[in-house]
């Protein structure tokens, strides 16, 4: 019993899909955060050197943070005294968001079950898109936004 538990276990693990989702495992730094525009054209989302962070657990858990380059300081210096100005450029130059992951049996779409995220509206979805991972690249896409943009993210795995 305890060899053919064991065989299921391994030809599990031999999957494209756990082979996909296990090279996902890691930390990887945020390099760009752009999007394609309804016409085609890729222009950079969050200022030309956007900040960031994945973060993807063996146990399927994952956190993403991702910031503008250039943010407004808080003139009182106190987050709760900010103005509608500071108040709307701090949510509008970040994306952050955790919970699970699942990639797809064909490895090449995930799927991020997201417990909460920075766009209160985001809190207990899901948002499935293609990924790929090239080397030490990673890379995806999410659905396009109301106004047809369509978000893209790419990161280098930390060593």
């Amino acid at each position: 019993m305890h060899t053919f538990l064991l065989g299921l276990a391994c030809a599990a693990l031999a999957t494209p899909a756990f082979a996909q989702s296990h090279s996902l495992v890691g930390t990887w730094n945020l390099v760009a955060a752009d999007k394609i525009l309804p016409d085609g054209k890729q222009v950079p989302d969050y200022g030309s050197n956007p900040h960031g962070i994945a973060i993807f657990t063996l146990d399927g858990h994952y956190v993403v943070e991702i910031f503008k380059d250039e943010r407004l300081k808080f003139a009182s210096g106190d987050r709760s005294k900010g103005t509608p100005e500071e108040y709307k450029d701090a949510v509008m130059t970040t994306s952050c968001h955790f919970g699970t992951y699942e990639v797809d049996p064909t490895g090449k779409m995930i799927t991020l079950h997201i417990a909460h995220a920075s766009y209160p509206n985001w809190d207990m979805t899901s948002r499935v898109g293609p990924f790929m991972i090239n080397g030490d690249t990673l890379s995806w896409r999410v659905p396009p936004r109301p106004d047809g943009s369509i978000p893209v993210s790419v990161f280098k795995r930390l060593e």
